[in-house]
Formats: C-alpha cells, sequence, structure tokens
C-alpha cells in the first residue's frame, strides 16, 4: 500500500434532518456506565487558568528550534481538538432530535463538549507560550484532512448514528487517548504533563462512552448495520489515520509537523517518536479488532509501507 493522498472531503448537499418528537420526555438513566460518566466528568472538573501550573512551563529556557516545534506540535493539537467544538454540540442535536435515542448520551455529551473545550483553550495557550499559534497546516493538502465534516455527518439523518458513534466516540476517540498516554510518557515539563495527564482523564471518558453505547445497542444491530459500521472504521482507518491525521509521519504532505513533532519528542515535551506512535498504533488497532469481534464485526488487517500490516 502506498502512503495515502488526501483529498479534500466532496461537497454534500443540504443535510437531512429529523423532524422533532420531544415528548413523551424520557430522562430517566438508561445506560448505567454512561451515566456515571457524566457522573465523573462533573465530579473531575478542572479550569486551565487554575490547574495547570503555567509558571512551571518556561518557554524561554528552551532553544529556538525546539520552541518552534513546539508551537507546531500543540498549533497541530488545537486543529484536532478544535473539530469537536462542532462535531460534539451536532452529535448532540442528532441524539435528541432521533425519536428513542437513550437519555444518558445527552447528559454525558455537553460535559465532554466543555472538556474540548477547556483542551481548546490549552493547547492554544501552549503554542503561544512557546512563540504563537500557527494558523494553518503547512501544505493545503494537509489541511484538507482536517476538513471532515463531521458535523455533518453527525447530523445527517440518512446516515447511521451507531455507525457513528462506534467510528469517531469509541475508535477514532480511543486511539487518541492511546496516543495521548504515549505522549505523557515523554513529558518532563511540569505544565506539559500536568496538562496531558487532565486531558487522559478526559479522554478516558471519552472513548468509554463510545464503547459503552456500541455494547448498549450491538445487540439490535442486523447483519446489514454490522456491515456499515464496518465500512465506515475501515473508510476511517485507511483514508484519515493512515493518512498522518493523528501521526503527522504517516502522511506525505505533514513533514513539517512530523519533524516537529521529532523534535519535542527529543526535547521531553510530550510528544512521541514514530517508533513509539507507530508501536500504539499497531497495539491499538488489535484491541480494536478484539473488541468488535465481541460485537460480531470482522475488522480486516491494514498494510501501510511505514506500519507494516497490523
Amino acid at each position: 500500500m502506498q502512503t495515502a493522498t488526501i483529498e479534500p472531503p466532496a461537497l454534500e448537499g443540504p443535510t437531512p434532518l429529523f423532524v422533532e418528537k420531544r415528548f413523551p420526555l424520557r430522562l430517566a438513566p438508561h445506560i448505567a456506565g454512561i451515566r456515571d460518566l457524566y457522573q465523573s466528568g462533573k465530579d473531575n472538573r478542572w479550569q486551565p487558568e487554575r490547574d495547570i501550573p503555567w509558571a512551571a512551563l518556561k518557554a524561554d529556557t528552551y532553544g529556538a528550534a525546539e520552541r518552534e516545534a513546539a508551537r507546531l506540535t500543540w498549533s497541530r493539537r488545537l486543529w484536532i481538538e478544535s473539530i469537536g467544538l462542532k462535531e460534539t454540540a451536532a452529535l448532540l442535536v442528532r441524539f435528541c432530535m432521533e425519536d428513542g435515542r437513550e437519555s444518558d448520551p445527552k447528559f454525558f455529551l455537553p460535559v465532554r463538549g466543555t472538556e474540548e473545550a477547556w483542551h481548546s483553550d490549552c493547547f492554544d495557550r501552549m503554542a503561544r507560550a512557546f512563540g504563537g499559534r500557527f494558523a494553518r497546516p503547512a501544505t493545503r493538502a494537509y489541511e484538507a484532512l482536517f476538513n471532515r465534516n463531521l458535523h455533518t455527518r453527525a447530523l445527517n439523518a440518512t446516515r447511521s448514528l451507531d455507525s457513528y458513534v462506534v467510528t469517531h466516540c469509541a475508535v477514532e476517540d480511543g486511539l487518541e487517548l492511546e496516543l495521548f498516554r504515549a505522549h505523557r510518557a515523554n513529558a518532563t515539563n511540569p505544565a506539559v504533563a500536568a496538562l496531558l495527564d487532565r486531558c487522559i482523564g478526559d479522554k478516558e471518558r471519552h472513548a468509554a462512552f463510545g464503547w459503552l453505547y456500541a455494547e448498549e445497542r450491538a445487540p439490535g444491530w442486523s447483519e446489514e448495520e454490522r456491515r456499515t459500521i464496518r465500512d465506515e472504521v475501515v473508510e476511517h482507518m485507511r483514508t484519515v489515520e493512515l493518512a498522518g491525521f493523528h501521526c503527522a509521519w504517516l502522511s506525505n504532505a505533514s513533514s513539517a509537523e512530523a519533524a516537529a513533532d521529532a523534535v519535542c519528542a527529543a526535547a521531553r515535551l510530550g510528544a512521541a517518536t514514530a517508533e513509539e506512535e507507530a508501536a500504539v498504533l499497531r497495539a491499538y488497532t488489535g484491541s480494536v479488532r478484539a473488541k468488535l469481534a465481541a460485537l460480531r464485526i470482522d475488522l480486516p488487517r491494514f498494510d501501510h509501507p511505514l506500519v507494516g500490516s497490523f
């Protein structure tokens, strides 16, 4: 398999929406695990200004190359995280509009959106501390990978909501969690470490939500629905993850971003090497394959010249 070429997403027509049916209003707990995530999010709320030791960052003590790399690495994390500011809101609307959906995601998702706002705030602060946020990726080809229109997919009444949740809330958020754990393992700066610790705590809940919801819904899936989920996960892995969305070194259009991550990894500023991220990707994909198999979904193996067969 050749390194994926990134193409801008095709524009869709007007998004078909559900007609609102609010009553009877069902707010009683239905999925206990997700209601617990909602409570945990409230109990563990934090504040970017108060809970991150920004004074310990001491960005000016790093060399010029390290500061420039950190600017780009944290800017890229902001580009990724900011997608959620639209996506989570759209996903919440979808859950509220689609008749018969459980109440627990409707409680949890506003908490997730708040946490994504805090992450975006902190990633922006981090980039500015090292010299300023980059407004966009270095190339338009790489930029296209971030313009994924997830909010329109989440709202589209003709697309499977369960498939969306499995692909983006379980599989994608789970990969992001494991990568952040690898980044935290390489962080020695106190401010960077504290921020990654907070993000990991939040992202554990985000990924758990996706898997808990999948397990709740799986008994009612038809074989056609399982094929839809499988196809969407495969498409996401091949056209997004293996194109360098979370791991910049996988892209053929992000050499600047990949180089910045390598410098940050060496400086112990909360990034991982390509080899470390490749190990995470292989191990995590194996765990996803096992989890999906338990839901009677067969995930094929993937091949990439920089990762191998996994």
